[in-house]
């Protein structure tokens, strides 16, 4: 089925004319929300997102062994290096260079995503990324979740919708790509409230976008809030209208990263029809063909930040 959304793998095919994979790392940064400098406890979903392997295994290692782990599945592929876990630029510009600089030398790599808060930029990181984004392909990923002031301090998230604004402005500032996180299913959110986040995101004329939806993890946080406080998940069908509506109102040229979770199954409590990655993504497509929505038919030309 064609897709009826501009996917990552087109862009990378686009961009690099070969197969990209993505490896997702882990370098041990921990989060403002984490420590107490902004909080505790991290966001309410908050899950550390594990490097499959040896915890105190360096970057290069990591690297080394996932390149290793794939290598059957592509042949000669190039690779992008996705720091994942924590928050990868909250450190000082030194500790930055110690763990971003040596990978510049690895020569199948072709790029590097940091994911990061939009509260963790200050004026010399900022320095730092436009300098790295010079020498190799560079993408900074910004964990929004939503729009909405009361959901984001109902989440934890210790940031404004304000802040965020301010930092993407920033980084737009220095060339720098940016993708967006966003997530559906936040507890009180309406549906409309979902596609508003969309648009917001469109308005800020961003390079990408994942989209996420919600669910719960055994032994978290979020699982003892749940048990003490359930309040209704988002079903299958209602996840992929809403994500659907979603899509009209993102600028065509912005590159779908994600348009589902992809929760670790082991740990998995709900939804569980997030279980079949797969038949969810053709049952999104299909729902797309039958419906004639595309991406951008209610997003217009006109990007402009709010």
């Amino acid at each position: 089925m064609d897709k009826h959304y501009y996917t990552l793998n087109d862009f990378y095919r686009k961009k690099f004319g070969c197969k990209i994979v993505k490896l997702s790392l882990d370098a041990n940064f921990t989060c403002p929300n984490i420590d107490g400098t902004k909080g505790v406890g991290g966001c309410i979903f908050c899950s550390k997102t594990p490097y499959i392997g040896d915890k105190n295994d360096d970057i290069i290692v990591q690297i080394e062994k996932m390149k290793k782990l794939l290598s059957n599945k592509w042949k000669n592929p190039k690779y992008i290096l996705y720091f994942e876990a924590g928050t990868n630029t909250y450190a000082s510009v030194d500790k930055l260079k110690e763990i971003y600089e040596p990978i510049l030398k690895i020569s199948d790599v072709v790029g590097i995503n940091i994911g990061t808060r939009c509260d963790c930029l200050d004026e010399e990181v900022l320095s730092y990324l436009k300098d790295l984004s010079k020498r190799t392909y560079l993408t900074v990923e910004l964990g929004l979740q939503s729009c909405h002031d009361k959901t984001l301090k109902s989440i934890n998230r210790n940031h404004t919708r304000d802040e965020f604004t301010h930092a993407v402005k920033k980084l737009k500032n220095l060339g720098i790509d940016i993708v967006v996180h966003i997530i559906n299913g936040l507890p009180n959110e309406t549906p409309k409230m979902m596609i508003d986040t969309a648009k917001y995101v469109n308005s800020l004329g961003i390079s990408g976008i994942k989209i996420h939806m919600l669910y719960i993890e055994k032994d978290t946080k979020f699982y003892n809030i749940y048990e003490n406080y359930p309040f209704k998940l988002l079903t299958e069908k209602d996840y992929i209208t809403i994500v659907a509506k979603q899509l009209q109102y993102l600028d065509k040229n912005i590159v779908i990263h994600r348009i589902i979770s992809n929760p670790d199954l082991k740990k998995l409590y709900k939804p569980e029809w997030l279980v079949g990655k797969f038949t969810l993504l053709n049952k999104i497509d299909r729902y797309l063909i039958d419906n004639d929505i595309y991406q951008g038919d209610y997003a217009g030309r006109n990007i402009s930040m709010e």
